[in-house]
């Protein structure tokens, strides 16, 4: 059965936060609050849009409330694709994954059409066997269940599978699914974050020797938490 590279989105694949940061910001100067700058959207990101609006409005001691977040969300899957784009390398290195024969898919908190909507916009739907969003299954990260069924839509098998992320939930999730994680050091995630990943990534363009690398230790990789020889600087 081919590998198979699930990817975490927002700070993994693609820098998301000049959007989020313009839609949070609409939503909270109607409301007479003030606006955000890139690092405080940047940590708050990670766990979903409810939490990413609860924490904003927790940041400006104000009340989080459902016509809230229903306005952001409607806002923000209207405008995803204004000022997101990938990181650095991302066409190139999904290519070579896709040359070498690997199976890919995106595994995120994020609510599926507004996903769904931002690959399409950015020309990267194409690359990818499965979308496991925020509200695709039962459970979302850091719970395994979500990395699982990811997995499994994209036709692939616990013993030939990698998770790349840049947050604490995707190196949970994946430790709890059996699944070695690449953490993706170009994210939104503090280097604290990358406890209990087996490989830590500099650049998308290290992701395939890192990949093949975690693929040949097997078993082992889960074991070989931020060993130099899999640490790519």
């Amino acid at each position: 059965m081919p590998p198979t590279l699930i990817l975490d989105l927002d700070g993994t694949l693609v820098d998301s936060v000049p959007d989020l940061m313009a839609a949070l910001n609409r939503l909270v100067t109607e409301r007479g609050l003030a606006p955000f700058d890139r690092a405080e959207v940047s940590v708050m990101v990670g766990d979903g849009v409810r939490t990413l609006v609860a924490r904003a409005f927790a940041a400006r001691g104000a009340e989080f409330d459902e016509s809230a977040l229903t306005g952001f969300i409607a806002d923000y899957e209207d405008n995803a694709a204004v000022e997101t784009q990938p990181f650095q390398g991302v066409e190139q290195t999904l290519g070579a994954f896709a040359e070498a024969g690997w199976r890919l898919a995106v595994c995120t908190n994020k609510p599926a059409e507004a996903t769904r909507s931002l690959l399409d916009a950015l020309g990267l739907a194409s690359w990818f066997e499965a979308v496991g969003a925020g509200d695709s299954f039962p459970t979302r990260k850091p719970d395994p269940g979500h990395l699982l069924a990811t997995l499994s839509e994209a036709g692939g098998s616990i013993d030939a599978a990698i998770m790349v992320g840049d947050h604490a939930n995707d190196v949970r999730a994946a430790n709890a699914a059996g699944i070695p994680c690449i953490f993706a050091a170009w994210g939104y995630g503090p280097r604290m974050m990358a406890s209990g990943a087996a490989a830590i990534a500099q650049r998308f363009c290290d992701l395939p020797a890192l990949a093949e690398m975690l693929l040949r230790l097997g078993a082992d990789a889960r074991y070989r938490i931020n060993a130099p020889e899999v640490s790519q600087q």
